[in-house]
C-alpha cells in the first residue's frame, strides 16, 4: 500500500508540469512569429506610404503667408496619376537651380498659356488673375511668355522674394514630385492645403 502510495505521487508523464514545459517553447514559437507578422506589416505599410508621399520642409519665406519657413509639409506623389494639373495648384520639385533640394510653388500658368505681369497684375491669356493668396503685388514687370508643351510656369506667394519660373524659365511636368495637400507641423498650424481655382485664367485653346 505504501509503495503504490509512493508511486502514485511521482508526477505523471502526461501531468500539469509536462504539460508547462511542452507550452513553453510554443509560446515562444507564437511570440516570434506575431513580431514577424508585425515588422512585416510595418515594412509594407512604410514602402506604401512612401510610394504614395513625401514629406517636406518648407526652407524660406517664397510662399508666405500660404507656408512658412520650417512648415513641414505632405506631398501626394499620385495626384497626378489620374488627375490633371490645375492653375492654383502647389506642387513641389527638385529645384532647378540645386536639384538636391526641394521647392514649394503654386502653377500659374498650364502648357500653352501665355503669362505676363503688368503694373502688379499677373495675367494668363490676357485675363488678369484673381490672387488672394499672394503677400504682396509683384513689383517687377515680366514681358510674355507662352509655357512650353509638357511644363508649367510656377511662382510663389511670396512674389518679390520668391526664385522661380521668372528667373529659371518653365517648369517640365515630369520633374513634379507631387501636390502638397496637408501641413503637419507645427502642430498649431496643422491645415488641408487649400487650391485655388485661378479665377479669370481662361484656356489659351492651345
Amino acid at each position: 500500500m505504501y509503495q503504490f502510495e509512493e508511486q502514485s505521487s511521482l508526477p505523471s508523464p502526461d501531468g500539469p508540469e509536462n504539460e508547462s514545459l511542452d507550452q513553453k517553447p510554443s509560446g515562444i514559437k507564437n511570440f516570434i512569429s506575431e513580431l514577424a507578422e508585425t515588422i512585416l506589416l510595418a515594412v509594407v505599410l512604410f514602402v506604401i506610404i512612401n510610394t504614395l508621399t513625401a514629406r517636406v520642409r518648407v526652407d524660406g519665406p517664397s510662399m508666405e503667408p500660404s507656408y512658412y519657413h520650417n512648415n513641414r509639409v505632405i506631398v501626394s506623389k499620385n495626384a497626378y496619376w489620374f488627375g490633371e494639373i490645375q492653375r492654383g495648384d502647389v506642387i513641389v520639385f527638385p529645384a532647378p537651380p540645386n536639384p538636391k533640394e526641394d521647392y514649394i510653388k503654386r502653377v500659374i500658368g498650364l502648357p500653352g498659356d501665355e503669362v505676363r505681369i503688368t503694373n502688379g497684375v499677373v495675367y494668363v491669356n490676357d485675363n488678369p488673375l484673381d490672387e488672394p493668396y499672394i503677400s504682396a503685388p509683384p513689383i517687377a514687370n515680366m514681358r510674355p511668355t507662352t509655357v512650353p508643351p509638357g511644363m508649367v510656369f510656377v511662382m510663389g506667394d511670396n512674389r518679390n522674394v520668391s526664385s522661380d519660373s521668372r528667373a529659371w524659365g518653365p517648369l517640365n511636368i515630369e520633374d513634379i514630385i507631387g501636390k502638397a495637400v496637408f501641413v503637419y507641423w507645427p502642430l498649431d498650424q496643422i491645415r488641408v492645403v487649400e487650391h485655388f481655382e485661378l479665377n479669370g485664367a481662361l484656356d489659351s485653346g492651345s
